[in-house]
């Protein structure tokens, strides 16, 4: 949509916002830019790109620091409420700084367009395709065989949040583990949780919870060892002085890590470190960094993980823009050094307003750059209009981004009340965002996939990856049907993976 993106016309399509002299580079008001006009349809889903650079040290501009000097890549995107006429600008609160912008790009997209990228993405990203092969002990092909298959286990981690409720409700057990691989837990291994009195600890519920997950083949992500906001810290830490502050701390991360080493797939060290700041103001601006490097030290294979909210879901909230993130990211990582082992990127995902889709996947991909795992780990919606279909539309689009390693919602069900956002109802009757979870899972499945196998013996299909079981029957050849069992992983030399299956045949 943007004449002459690259300026190699000089300034034809452009214009100034604000006050600004384009030729003399002078700016007084942070709008003060070039400028396009231009006409947005409210159907359409709009992605933005641009270089951009300043020429005076670390300034804002929207998403993006710019760093002095070189070239710095704003992405970003966004729907409007309504068709009509815009005005395309850049700003700086800094107006002694210049701007300069090169290789602009704003592309519209109609829904349809954006689910077929959507699609395209999981068919590279989440699936592989199969050959089974069917074959007789001398190693022919048996033409003809009726091939059922069934997923019995998805390799992409999904999980959601639970309480200690969960340890006395055998129907909220059998709804949860018929449903997720993967849990945190809402609040039950939380500092406030395991050591509401001073030098007095106590586990048990969360032993109790993670033996229960345990027993149902449910990974735990460990949630979390320190949180940064000022009210949720247990009563008795605010009063105490920063020398007795950082030996409680230390206390905190050695006990929560080395009881439960081994035992988690995940731990968010620090939670909503961008927001606030309670352990920074008192144990200095290293006090994140000092936290992941002493919980290295205890449990040093699973990912650490930054876990934030905002940085995918409003772009109005600079504190926790993907450039910050990954600036404090950055900060964390140059205190550990080299061979600190693996971080993780984790954008918790509670959308307060219905979700801005080009946002979310440029933010995604801002992160991705990073190359670090990234999981969305707390999603829900607040109760709107259309609370199931964002729901379903953020979980279709955080899946479909290769980046996203892990999805965990924040909502299941709580005799007390869900944060934002229930999936059931207390007898375990799907909510309309229960249903749509019903219904993302079905897609993320091949439920009753039934094939036959040609001449050669071969059965092809595009399945998501897996634990797989598969039933062959042939009406003559066969003496009786019989299941084999097999697993679908991505292939990076291949963009086929090939499974012999071996049938008894009839004398």
């Amino acid at each position: 949509m943007i004449l002459n993106p690259d300026l190699n016309d000089g300034l034809k399509g452009w214009s100034v916002s604000g006050g600004a002299k384009i030729e003399e580079r002078v700016r007084s008001q942070k709008n003060d830019s070039v400028s396009q006009k231009l006409y947005m349809k409210k159907d359409k889903l709009y992605t933005f790109s641009a270089a951009f650079r300043t020429n005076g040290g670390v300034k804002y501009a929207g998403a993006i620091i710019a760093e002095a000097g070189c070239w710095s890549m704003l992405k970003g995107g966004l729907t409007v409420e309504g068709s009509g006429p815009a005005q395309l600008y850049f700003e700086s609160n800094d107006t002694s700084v210049e701007i300069w912008v090169d290789s602009i790009s704003l592309q519209p997209f109609t829904k349809e367009e954006w689910r077929t990228h959507q699609d395209q993405s999981v068919e590279k990203t989440r699936k592989t395709k199969v050959r089974l092969q069917a074959v007789d002990g001398r190693g022919n092909p048996v033409a003809g065989a009726k091939m059922a298959v069934t997923l019995a286990k998805r390799s992409f981690p999904f999980g959601a949040v639970i309480s200690d409720y969960i340890l006395q409700n055998t129907a909220f057990q059998n709804w949860f583990t018929s449903r997720f691989s993967v849990a945190t837990f809402a609040n039950e291994m939380k500092w406030y949780s395991t050591e509401s009195s001073q030098g007095v600890e106590n586990y048990k519920v969360a032993d109790d919870m993670l033996q229960f997950c345990k027993q149902n083949g449910i990974a735990v992500r460990g949630h979390n060892i320190l949180w940064d906001d000022p009210n949720y810290q247990p009563s008795w830490v605010k009063s105490l002085s920063p020398g007795d502050l950082q030996a409680a701390v230390d206390r905190r991360i050695n006990s929560i890590a080395s009881r439960y080493k081994g035992q988690v797939i995940a731990w968010d060290v620090v939670n909503e470190n961008l927001h606030f700041s309670f352990f920074e103001d008192r144990l200095g601006a290293n006090a994140s960094a000092a936290a992941f490097q002493k919980t290295r030290q205890i449990d040093g294979t699973v990912e650490l993980f930054m876990n934030e909210y905002d940085t995918i879901e409003e772009r109005e909230d600079g504190a926790s823009s993907p450039a910050k993130y990954l600036q404090k990211l950055g900060e964390i990582q140059a205190f550990l050094g080299s061979g600190s082992g693996p971080l993780a990127i984790g954008l918790e995902g509670h959308f307060g307003s219905a979700p801005n889709l080009p946002y979310v996947r440029s933010s995604i991909d801002t992160l991705a750059a990073k190359n670090l795992p990234i999981w969305v780990t707390e999603v829900d919606v607040s109760n709107m209009t259309d609370q199931a279909m964002h729901f379903q539309q953020i979980l279709e689009e955080v899946h479909a981004h290769p980046a996203v390693k892990g999805i965990v919602t924040w909502g299941t069900w709580d005799p007390r009340g869900c944060y934002r956002m229930c999936l059931t109802d207390g007898n375990f009757k799907n909510l309309p965002t229960g249903d749509v979870l019903d219904k993302i899972l079905g897609q993320w499945s091949i439920a009753g996939m039934v094939g036959v196998t040609n001449a050669n013996g071969v059965f092809e299909a595009s399945l998501f990856h897996g634990d797989y079981e598969v039933t062959i029957s042939h009406p003559t050849v066969m003496k009786s049907s019989l299941t084999q069992s097999f697993k679908v992983a991505p292939s990076a030399h291949t963009s086929h993976q090939t499974t012999v299956l071996l049938v008894e045949v009839s004398p």
